[in-house]
């Protein structure tokens, strides 16, 4: 299990640009054949959608972020699929706990391959004006869908308490109370730069440490804690492994890219239940503790980036893969959409 750790880059990262994480393998997990349906559940630069489309797939891309769509719009030349008759790109632009809601209303009620990677996107951490990172500084905003709670509002109208725990819980942080105490005391603050500051005053952190050695800045749990629960994702992780759940044809196939620790154990947790092993009395009898078969098969075990990428490209150092194939078992009554 990796480091509650995500996209997010330490505060001496230099940029780097959109790379997808784990693509071979997310490819071979989903197996794409000429004809089949897939969703991207994450579409952001469309790195696996590319592939997928070459492969012949049929994809539908989810997004929450407008700025993810408009910028297919913008350049529908790359994206011939979008025009094809029918088209093999259709675009939602809405959240991925919405899959089954979105994919009916395209009248489509079975798909062949899900794939969701988790967490927030190259784009916008690299763009300072969305507030997700403390590399450079901006308006505290960090919303995906840039509509309501912003981390702002959070920080500055939260009680003590309430920031407390979403540090706890959401970023792992073991200093949680000392960090929300001097929030509260230093709001209002506005920008991602000054929430940095208020983080590693109170811990104690220079950010002028280099080097191999030098400790992580405190202030990134903080800041995946906050992005967390503005973007409830989590939430949204249940509701789209269950909506891929009821999506996926039997011999369908599930990948999931995580970053961090907390979204991992969601996505094995999950995965070992729906295959029955979190109650089976023995492994030939895939029983899940309601008693009805399992739904998912072929689990693999948590795929990581080897070498070569972690050297390409730095963000992947935390990413995990889960794949598991949907068996021909009904969907167990587990589907909701987040709020």
């Amino acid at each position: 299990m990796t480091a509650p750790q995500d996209h997010m880059p330490e505060h001496s990262e230099e940029h780097v640009p959109h790379v997808p994480v784990l693509l071979d393998e997310v490819v071979a997990a989903l197996n794409p054949q000429g004809g089949d349906v897939i969703v991207d559940a994450t579409f952001g630069a469309g790195g696996y959608t590319r592939r997928l489309l070459d492969a012949g797939a049929t994809v539908h891309a989810f997004d929450r972020d407008p700025d993810a769509i408009a910028a297919v719009e913008r350049n529908r030349g790359k994206w011939p699929e979008l025009d094809s008759d029918p088209p093999r790109l259709v675009l939602h632009p809405r959240r991925f706990s919405e899959m089954v809601e979105g994919l009916g209303e395209s009248g489509v009620s079975g798909v062949d391959g899900v794939v969701m990677d988790i967490g927030v996107s190259s784009m916008q951490l690299d763009q300072a004006e969305r507030g997700f990172a403390f590399g450079s500084d901006g308006p505290l905003d960090m919303r995906m869908s840039q509509q309501g709670l912003s981390a702002a509002d959070f920080v500055n109208e939260a009680d003590e308490a309430e920031i407390a725990d979403v540090l706890y819980l959401y970023g792992e942080e073991r200093q949680s109370r000392r960090i929300a105490r001097a929030i509260v005391a230093a709001r209002p603050l506005a920008t991602t730069g000054e929430l940095a500051r208020v983080v590693r005053k109170a811990l104690g952190y220079n950010p002028k440490y280099k080097g191999a050695n030098a400790p992580k800045d405190p202030a990134t749990r903080t800041f995946q804690a906050i992005r967390i629960h503005v973007n409830g994702e989590l939430d949204e992780l249940d509701a789209g492994l269950s909506g891929a759940e009821n999506l996926l044809n039997p011999g369908g196939r599930l990948a999931v890219v995580t970053f961090h620790s907390l979204e991992d154990r969601k996505v094995k947790r999950f995965l070992r239940d729906a295959s029955g092993g979190g109650a089976s009395t023995s492994r030939h009898l895939p029983q899940v503790g309601s008693g009805s078969v399992a739904t998912f098969t072929k689990l693999s075990k948590a795929i990581r980036p080897g070498e070569a990428e972690l050297d390409a490209n730095p963000r992947s150092r935390s990413a995990t893969l889960r794949s598991a194939v949907r068996t021909d078992a009904p969907a167990r009554d587990t589907h909701r959409s987040a709020a």
